[in-house]
């Protein structure tokens, strides 16, 4: 989750308008990828858990 906006990458949609696939880790996601939402970067989120 972005921690300025809120913006939760989910793995399982990726970006496909960004160019990540869907089923994408986060891990595999571009180091200097940025948040679609509010274009922070991507050492700017956080992981959370989603139940």
């Amino acid at each position: 989750m972005c921690q300025v906006c809120g913006f939760v990458y989910d793995q399982a949609q990726g970006l496909p308008e960004e160019g990540i696939a869907p089923g994408t880790s986060w891990e595999a996601v571009p180091e200097d990828w940025a948040c679609p939402e509010c274009g922070m970067a991507k050492a700017d989120f956080a992981m959370e858990r989603l139940d």
